[in-house]
């Protein structure tokens, strides 16, 4: 079948059939993220009115007089001997036989009578008064020991049902659901507090702004909006204690340096075509690794970056990870670590450009270099259905004809808008924003920092990314 032809039963997802003898990696701890090894360090540089406003804004105090809050608990809070129903909200009197004050008055009649009655009459263990979540509450978030249990993860129990309320029409629910989360939501609390905040704002930009509008973080910093240099130190520390970029990097790097041991050539050329989210952090520790290669590293390395298209708003404020500051440039300090390490170097940047319109006159590549295009976290952006932006950008990597490609993708179901209504799709990205909250809550220790801001802020973005 050649490429032109149409699948007589395309797979649900091109990725995957174009993919299939690709070998899928996932790395175990998205699973479980608190059994992973040690990761250290290697840096190698030392250097009218708007309902939004309302809801962020407002003082959890405006809301005391006439209304109430319902701030849900942790279940493993309560310690008893007892089930309690809970839809009771008094407490019921419980039997004669089982009251601790009749079975203290009646003790010693039941001693020499033949019937003891029963034996747990007399230790009656009152229910530990339970504390409701407070707003910016460190103590308990941080130590994520409710992690990987639903029912800990009670933002997700608050911001689903009011999704599912935003679809339903359901007025009053969505109000009350927002003035709750208005009460627990915090950028100073632990994972759920700032699941809160996130997915606050992002179903009052849903409620709020028009269609298509772009969408601006009030939690502060996130990628674009940072100083050039605060942005690198910061992405440079996050790979060096959050395996959430870390390990992709690192599989992509090694994966490069098994397809050159693969070429019979030793003297070829290396071009790599990087269409990812790493904005050059990952490329020094590939680069060290050459050196280390068996003849040498070779003769000229070229690195292409595609950037996201500037032209597009949306995607520019909805993209996570993928736009870096506006004066940012790494090619200066790549070259200088080259130039160290005996590599010649050389660095192009493709600006404004779609990724289904690529060819090999544009990335400039030759059939004598060794061609491997590396792709983390960008396919999912594309549209999928109509235009069908993705499967013509595999169609391009084709016709590129490189000699390995190199796929990183998030292991969720599609968000988007084509794939489901409003609610199954803000889940699916409030599932994704709670893993990396968590991850970041391990990384950093649950100490607060600009740097984990800038990133968390940044991941928020998916929240909004309702149009691929």
């Amino acid at each position: 079948m050649t490429i032109g032809e149409p699948e007589p039963n395309p797979p649900p997802d091109h990725v995957l059939g174009w993919m299939g003898e690709s070998v899928s990696y996932f790395p175990t701890f998205f699973d479980d993220p608190y059994e992973t090894g040690d990761f250290s360090g290697d840096s190698w540089w030392v250097d009218g009115h708007n309902l939004e406003q309302d809801l962020v804004n407002t003082s959890a105090n405006s809301f005391t007089t006439n209304t109430t809050s319902i701030t849900p608990v942790p279940t493993d809070s309560v310690v008893s001997n007892h089930s309690i129903p809970v839809d009771s909200p008094k407490k019921r009197k419980l039997p004669d036989d089982s009251s601790p004050k009749a079975a203290q008055k009646n003790k010693n009649r039941r001693v020499n009578e033949s019937d003891p009655g029963p034996a747990g009459a007399a230790q009656g263990v009152a229910p530990r008064k339970t504390t409701a979540p407070k707003k910016g509450s460190k103590s308990a978030g941080n130590s994520n020991n409710n992690s990987n249990n639903k029912e800990g993860r009670w933002a997700e129990q608050l911001l689903n049902p009011c999704a599912a309320a935003i679809t339903a029409r359901n007025l009053s629910r969505v109000q009350h659901f927002l003035y709750v989360l208005n009460d627990l939501s915090s950028l100073n609390g632990d994972a759920n507090h700032r699941l809160a905040y996130h997915g606050l704002q992002a179903l009052t930009h849903h409620l709020s702004a028009a269609p298509g509008s772009s969408f601006s973080s009030a939690s502060g910093k996130t990628f674009a909006s940072s100083s050039p240099k605060f942005f690198r130190d910061a992405l440079i520390k996050f790979n060096d204690i959050n395996p959430w970029f870390r390990i992709p990097n690192n599989v992509a790097n090694t994966s490069i340096l098994q397809i050159l041991a693969e070429q019979g050539n030793q003297q070829t050329n290396l071009h790599i075509l990087d269409i990812g989210v790493s904005h050059g952090v990952q490329w020094p520790t590939l680069l060290e690794e050459l050196t280390r290669r068996t003849g040498g590293p070779p003769p000229l390395v070229r690195l292409t970056v595609v950037a996201p298209p500037t032209s597009d708003d949306q995607s520019r404020h909805t993209t996570p990870f993928a736009n870096g500051p506006q004066n940012y440039d790494i090619s200066s300090k790549l070259l200088s670590f080259a130039k160290d390490m005996n590599i010649n170097l050389q660095i192009s940047r493709i600006e404004n450009f779609q990724l289904q319109n690529l060819n090999s006159q544009v990335i400039n590549s030759s059939a004598e270099e060794t061609l491997v295009v590396c792709a983390q976290f960008r396919l999912h952006n594309l549209n999928h259905s109509n235009p069908d932006d993705r499967t013509a950008f595999l169609r391009v990597l084709r016709s590129l004809q490189p000699k390995g490609v190199i796929l990183s993708e998030n292991n969720t179901d599609c968000s988007c808008s084509n794939c489901g209504d409003f609610a199954t799709g803000f889940s699916r990205r409030v599932e994704y924003l709670w893993r990396f909250l968590d991850s970041t809550s391990v990384a950093f220790k649950g100490r607060e920092s600009e740097e984990r801001r800038m990133m968390e802020a940044e991941a928020a973005k998916v929240l909004i990314n309702v149009g691929r």
